[in-house]
C-alpha cells in the first residue's frame, strides 16, 4: 500500500484522537450498553440501539485511524525549501479580488480549510505544487476559474 504523507502535527492529532477513542470513548460506550441492557427488552430499547450504533462508529473510526497511522509517512516541512511541496505554507493573492490567503499543504486526513490546512489532493494544492514565488496559477474550482499569484513560500 502507498504511504500516506502527513505533517508531524497532523500525525500527533490523529494519535491523540486514537488514544481518546480507546481510553475514554470505548469504555464509556461499553458501560452505556451494559446499563441499557439492564432496562429489559432489547428489541424496543432505544438507548441500547443508540449505544450500539455509537459503538459501531467508534470501532470503525479506531480501525480507520490505526490503518492511516500504520501507513503514515511523517514529513517535516522544516527540512524543505524551494518550490512549493508538501508541507509548504503558501501565501497567495487572488488576482481578481486582491484578497490574500495562506494555506499549508497537508495530508488528506489532517486537512481543514477553515484552519488554513489544504488537502494535498485538492485542485488548488495540485496547481501550486512545483511553482515558485511570483508564479501565477490557474485553478478550476467548483466556484469557477481562479487565478492566484504566489507571494511567499514558507517551510515552518
Amino acid at each position: 500500500m502507498d504511504k500516506i504523507p502527513m505533517t508531524r502535527a497532523g500525525h500527533a492529532a490523529l494519535e491523540k484522537e486514537l488514544k481518546t477513542l480507546k481510553s475514554e470513548e470505548r469504555p464509556a460506550i461499553i458501560r452505556a450498553i451494559s446499563e441499557a441492557r439492564e432496562h429489559g427488552d432489547l428489541s424496543e430499547n432505544a438507548e441500547y440501539h443508540s449505544a450500539r450504533e455509537k459503538q459501531s462508529f467508534i470501532e470503525g473510526r479506531i480501525k480507520e485511524l490505526e490503518g492511516v497511522l500504520s501507513l503514515a509517512e511523517v514529513i517535516d516541512p522544516k527540512t524543505l525549501w524551494g518550490a512549493v511541496k508538501f508541507g509548504a505554507t503558501v501565501t497567495v493573492v487572488d488576482e481578481d479580488t486582491e484578497e490574500e490567503k495562506s494555506w499549508q499543504i497537508v495530508g488528506e486526513h489532517e486537512a481543514n480549510i477553515e484552519k488554513g490546512l489544504l488537502n494535498v489532493k485538492s485542485p488548488i494544492a495540485r496547481a501550486l505544487i512545483g511553482k515558485e514565488e511570483g508564479d501565477s496559477v490557474e485553478v478550476r474550482t467548483p466556484g469557477g476559474e481562479k487565478s492566484y499569484e504566489i507571494l511567499k513560500i514558507d517551510y515552518v
